[in-house]
């Protein structure tokens, strides 16, 4: 896709927009938030709801804020302390929003996210109702992870992923990841637009972390790929680039866009696909592979060879073929005991198995999605 389409068709057209804002991109030298970079921010994204785009803000920048308040000269390297130091930045850091979008007549809100509320099918939908009624009252969202209480079994560690799945799950049609350097590099050159987020473009990662932010350029990329594999678009931007969110809007060249995938997934499937997580994995011979490829059929148990793992009915499985590969991911209508039981047989069998036989497929194909 040519570079000037992808700006000037996609990115410059959309109409619902995810910023994320890292630490080290509204922070100073000295980790302190840096009050006229946030005014500038605010106000662009002032400007371009005026415009009739709908902004949702991620920020990180809590542990940032509570290092300055508590004048500590490094992030804590324990989990306790960091997050004490969140608690105490993220009032801080809300009060400053609050007072830097009130200058341009707008109401904030704050909403603090673990992992577990993306993975929750119940907590997911209630989130984005709540995020679609705030956007209708004209009011900023400003979304963090939840650092003070979150463990790693129910974190991401970064904002960059929660930003790619709030993109997703709001049905954005652009997430603009903000930071403190001008693009995705390759050979000293700030790439203009990459097509596809493969293997290569993941290798172009550093992998380095700024002094107080969480992530780095890999979970840029990776945030990236689960956006652009949804059907939707994304740009990693220099925070301190002047109006760059609005030139970024009007299509002007400037960091690096990433062209979306040619089919967009439906909302449940990105929910299937990219949020939900796995309880186990049902392996499957060549032939259901196939089918499933190549004729989006429901999985039937005489396809399936092994069971991986313990899991309810209703849950979250991967399917794999039998070289391991990823096939598709989908909602179980049996447990990982039951689908034991009756992998292998035909329709016909389950109930003398089981019995009785509630569903002849494993997997519907509308409760699943390919990879």
């Amino acid at each position: 896709m040519p570079a000037g389409t992808v700006r000037r068709d996609i990115i410059s057209r959309a109409r619902r927009v995810v910023v994320k804002l890292g630490t080290s991109a509204i922070s100073d030298d000295y980790g302190r938030l840096d009050l006229p970079l946030l005014r500038s921010l605010a106000g662009q994204i002032c400007s371009a709801m005026d415009a009739g785009v709908a902004v949702t803000l991620v920020s990180s920048g809590a542990i940032g804020a509570g290092l300055a308040e508590l004048d500590l000269a490094d992030r804590p390297r324990t989990l306790p302390m960091l997050q004490a130091v969140a608690a105490v930045g993220q009032g801080q850091l809300m009060r400053t929003f609050h007072d830097t979008f009130a200058r341009r007549g707008r109401k904030v809100a704050q909403v603090l996210l673990t992992r577990g509320d993306f993975e929750d099918r119940t907590r997911y939908l209630n989130i984005r109702n709540t995020l679609n009624t705030l956007r209708e009252s004209g009011v900023v969202a400003v979304i963090n992870e939840n650092d003070a209480v979150a463990v790693d079994e129910i974190r991401y560690g970064d904002n960059d992923l929660i930003a790619a799945h709030l993109t997703n799950m709001l049905d954005g049609d652009l997430l603009v990841l903000l930071t403190n350097v001008d693009g995705v590099l390759a050979g000293g050159e700030v790439l203009d637009v990459v097509e596809r987020v493969d293997e290569q473009t993941l290798d172009l990662a550093s992998g380095q972390r700024s002094r107080l932010g969480s992530g780095g350029m890999a979970s840029k990329l990776q945030a990236v790929r689960i956006v652009t594999r949804a059907g939707e678009a994304a740009a990693i931007a220099n925070s301190r680039t002047p109006r760059v969110l609005m030139r970024l809007l009007a299509g002007e060249r400037l960091g690096t866009v990433f062209a979306p995938a040619r089919r967009k997934m439906s909302s449940r499937d990105r929910w299937i696909a990219q949020a939900s997580r796995s309880a186990g994995r049902v392996v499957v011979d060549a032939g259901a592979a196939r089918a499933l490829r190549q004729r989006g059929k429901s999985l039937l148990p005489s396809g399936i060879t092994a069971v991986k793992g313990r899991f309810e009915k209703g849950a979250t499985v991967d399917v794999v073929d039998p070289a391991g590969r990823a096939v598709a991911r989908g909602l179980s209508n049996y447990s990982a005991q039951q689908v034991e039981t009756i992998m292998g047989l035909k329709t016909s069998q389950i109930a003398r198995a089981l019995g009785d036989k509630p569903y002849d497929e494993v997997i519907h194909r509308n409760n699943m999605t390919l990879l």
